[in-house]
């Protein structure tokens, strides 16, 4: 029969049957499928039926409810036309049902399961932040393989706009990253990600606390938690990071001496520093939580976490300090330690950097820590620091630079 909103009204299943096909006489390969259901129910949809490399396929179209039978059959002739130039249908509808499981969402939870295991525990935190935050959120739920160079730099235009160049520029980083591991295992084709504008990085500060600053700071910042990690940052030079997730395990309290692993420094070095008194004051009254490691924080896996303390530290402060961050602690306290006679290599064992005179040949033959050395350096920023937040006079005289 041509299939008609007139022949279709009465159309029925055959007796004993449950799924039966009414083929249209007009367009081969165009019918109406029954199928019994619950309840004496019959469900009808279109199909369009054809051979495509030798196999027989089945698509369906829509159903009866949605499409009249001059809708379903327009639908169909487009089907069994692309059929006609080597194409076939079912077989590309389900492969886009497919790649439509591989959103950014599900692709950057498998990339960062993979890299997990390959990156430090910092960095890893930066990735899961950057992909699976609020900074490309809104792509989320789109095919990996579908989303437009367009897409990205409306985001980035978005980042840029509300947190900044620099968190931009690293946020289009990772996400490229992202793309160049889902290139390689053959889940997109291209990565939207190049030819996009890279938003413009950061100047390198040069921000150093005057001494005022240093006192403002010290005084203001009390004996919390925040407190207390910002006047360690201080003292030793150490990184934000290493700070914040600052463990019981790490420190020897006979020794006095702070073992920093390799997954836990930037340049992935194990970092040895003998700490000086006013640090392990510190350090000794952090109250100690039941079964935690960490000094700071009290659920987090990383540590300290609670960022909004700065905003608050900064509230107290007023005017008293200009503009500033965690890091330029550790500029100042290189800084510092310059001034007050500290000989740039030991500032640079202070700060476990490999640069200066243990670049090259000389750092391969040079492999000393300059334990001594680091550990006099310290004690005299921190007695120079104790003086200026005391009002008192140093205890130990300046180290002597060699003419």
């Amino acid at each position: 029969m041509k299939l008609t909103a007139k022949t279709i009204a009465s159309a029925k299943l055959p007796a004993g049957k449950l799924d039966h096909i009414e083929w249209d006489d007009d367009l081969p390969g165009f019918g109406l499928r029954l199928r019994a259901g619950g309840a004496d129910r019959i469900s009808k949809s279109w199909v369009a039926q054809y051979r495509a490399h030798g196999r027989t396929r089945r698509m369906k179209i829509g159903t009866l409810e949605k499409l009249a039978p001059d809708e379903a059959r327009k639908a169909a002739r487009k089907v069994l036309a692309k059929v006609e130039i080597g194409g076939d249908p079912q077989a590309e509808k389900a492969a886009q049902r497919q790649q439509a499981g591989f959103t950014l969402a599900t692709v950057a939870k498998d990339y960062l399961a993979a890299k997990a295991k390959v990156v430090r525990p910092n960095t890893f935190r930066l990735l899961n932040h950057y992909l699976t935050g609020p900074h490309f959120k809104p792509l989320h739920a789109m095919p990996v393989d579908q989303i437009t160079r367009r897409d990205i730099a409306a985001r980035l235009t978005k980042i840029i706009a509300e947190n900044g160049s620099p968190t931009a520029r690293r946020a289009r980083a990772a996400l490229s990253a992202m793309y160049v591991w889902a290139l390689g295992h053959g889940l997109c084709e291209v990565n939207p990600v190049v030819g996009t504008i890279a938003p413009e990085d950061s100047k390198p500060r040069e921000r150093v606390l005057t001494n005022s600053e240093i006192t403002a700071i010290w005084r203001a910042g009390g004996d919390d938690a925040h407190g207390r990690i910002v006047k360690l940052l201080l003292l030793t030079g150490c990184r934000r990071m290493e700070i914040c997730g600052l463990r019981w395990s790490e420190i020897d309290s006979e020794s006095g001496v702070l073992h920093l692993p390799p997954e836990r420094t930037k340049n992935g070095r194990a970092h040895t520093l003998p700490l000086p008194a006013l640090a392990l004051d510190i350090i000794a009254s952090v109250p100690r939580m039941v079964g935690r490691d960490h000094l700071f924080g009290e659920r987090s896996d990383l540590g300290f976490t609670q960022w909004g303390a700065k905003r608050d530290l900064d509230a107290k402060l007023g005017d008293a300090v200009k503009p500033w961050t965690l890091h330029d602690l550790r500029r100042t306290a290189a800084t510092g330690m310059a001034d007050i006679g500290v000989q740039p290599h030991i500032i640079e064992a202070v700060l476990n950097h490999i640069s200066g005179h243990k670049v090259g040949v000389a750092g391969i033959y040079n492999r000393s820590s300059y334990e001594r050395e680091v550990k006099a350096a310290l004690a005299l920023w921190s007695d120079h620091v104790r003086a200026l937040v005391e009002g008192g006079e140093r205890k130990i005289v300046p180290m002597q630079r060699v003419p």
